[in-house]
């Protein structure tokens, strides 16, 4: 057993209590928390590191061996995510130093945005289905603060959409469970997938995993997205940078894990579920990101439909579209963190969200636009850039596999994405300017320093793919190999 596994829950969990007692010395709150969130970078690299030479590590928590305590699990599909959760989470606070009011601040932001983040890792690393429902109630119980945090209107509409939806699939989620432990008696996940392997995939098992599918498909924003867009584009840039990187990838991420390792045996029903919803995904988020003239809007939409390619792997699921899953996942959840940033600096600049009112910007903010720029080619999947070798992995696996129209799909989905980044590009930062420079510009130095550490990794994640493959391939083994995770539970 390793104790440091439950390093990236205890260390956001303790901060968030520490700044409770704190949320009138605000300066004090912010090194706090970008100090704890640059802890859990450091404690994501030694698990990476311990994963790399020792293998899976699990902890079960007050010596109950599994399947009957609690355990943790830190494979290196699940601390690659801690890691890049980690890192997009100090940039953002660091961001949020000069990109929120010290109204918000004083109202426990830093304290919930340090929950939402337990709650995040706690999903990636939980070796059981209860305790991945519970970090999932403690990741939206601090969304649901932060979408509401300032008190607008638009903030009230969005957040009783937001709420009202994962209150329906939260239920949905907890009669799911019921059910397979019902059937099964048990809600390890190692355990589950070996009572499933032995007894077989039954129809009631299927239909448990067509349910699963709906609360995870809710939680990631497949296919059932409608209430995306408008709650990601309520609260400020730097919340919506955390929202956009993050919260849906958790779902994915549930999605992944549980159809790898637990749901795989009927994939004639499971997995082409999965395929139609992902390509209707992409098609739908795709139109929305091409239709849309707001640019955090827009930006909704790319997420939408890049959770949408990424369960085209899914339904693939041999080992170059896991391999992509795995790469564009972490690169998706930089990348969309940046996008956020950077249009958080735009709009700011601009005084408008509406990109047919922008212009002009880049004859001042040169850097801005350049990075806004590299930014959009990378979610494109231009190389040498971050998104091209997932991109290629993924559409490898689908025509290895014959699926063409999945293939397809992400293609047109590369297009439709180009499409509705360029036009920020091009209306945004191009032509006449619509307003006069105001002083709020000089703040955006600061903003784009803060933004730059994932420039540099969009850019550094391109060059050197050959050289963070390996952990990659480590990472796909154990989603293409369920006996590898099954065996580091039991071993103890």
């Amino acid at each position: 057993m390793n104790n440091w596994v439950v390093a990236p829950l205890l260390i956001p969990l303790f901060t968030a209590v520490l700044l409770i007692f704190l949320h009138n010395k605000l300066k004090l709150q912010r090194w706090i928390s970008l100090l704890s969130s640059l802890l859990n970078v450091a404690v994501a690299i030694y698990l990476i590191v311990q994963v790399r030479t020792d293998g899976i590590q699990t902890l079960n928590m007050s010596g109950w061996a599994p399947p009957y305590g609690i355990v943790l699990v830190a494979d290196m599909f699940a601390v690659l995510l801690v890691l890049a959760a980690s890192i997009v989470t100090a940039c953002c606070l660091w961001y949020s130093f000069r990109g929120i009011d010290e109204e918000r601040e004083r109202h426990y932001f830093y304290s919930l945005v340090h929950f939402m983040i337990a709650g995040v890792n706690g999903s990636f690393l939980t070796g059981d289905l209860f305790n991945l429902f519970v970090c999932f109630e403690l990741m939206l119980m601090a969304s649901y603060s932060l979408i509401v945090l300032g008190g607008t209107k638009r903030q009230f509409r969005e957040t009783l959409h937001y709420i009202l939806i994962n209150v329906l699939s939260s239920t949905l989620f907890v009669a799911s469970v019921a059910y397979l432990y019902g059937a099964t008696g048990t809600l390890n996940l190692a355990h589950l997938s070996m009572r499933i392997a032995e007894s077989g995939q039954t129809g009631p098992i299927t239909v448990v995993s067509a349910l699963l599918l709906v609360v995870f498909s809710v939680k990631a924003g497949l296919f059932l997205f409608f209430w995306l867009p408008g709650s990601y584009g309520a609260p400020p840039a730097a919340i919506s940078a955390l929202f956009g990187a993050l919260l849906t990838k958790v779902g994915m991420y549930a999605l992944i894990r549980t159809f790898t390792l637990i749901f795989y045996h009927e994939v004639q029903v499971t997995h082409m579920l999965i395929g139609t919803m992902a390509v209707a995904t992409i098609i739908l988020g795709g139109f929305g990101a091409v239709s849309q003239t707001n640019v955090n809007r827009i930006l909704g939409y790319n997420v939408i439909a890049s959770i949408g390619f990424i369960s085209l792997a899914l339904a693939v699921s041999n080992a170059d579209a896991l391999q992509g899953a795995v790469f564009y996942l972490i690169h998706d959840m930089i990348v969309k963190a940046l996008l956020f940033l950077l249009a958080g600096i735009l709009v700011a600049e601009t005084g408008t969200e509406r990109i047919n009112r922008m212009g002009g910007v880049l004859s001042h903010s040169p850097l801005l636009g350049w990075m806004f720029l590299i930014a959009s080619l990378a979610v494109v999947g231009i190389p040498p850039l971050s998104g091209f070798p997932g991109k290629l992995l993924i559409i490898q696996g689908s025509l290895e596999n014959g699926q063409y129209v999945i293939a397809a799909a992400g293609v047109l989905l590369t297009l439709m994405l180009m499409y509705s980044l360029i036009k920020i590009f091009i209306l945004g930062f191009w032509g006449k300017a619509r307003r006069p420079r105001e002083a709020h510009w000089k703040q955006s130095r600061k903003l784009l320093l803060a933004s730059a550490p994932l420039m540099m990794l969009i850019i550094l994640l391109g060059i050197f793919a050959e050289s963070v493959m390996p952990y990659i391939t480590s990472a796909s083994n154990v989603l293409t190999d369920p006996s590898i995770y099954i065996q580091a539970v039991f071993k103890e």
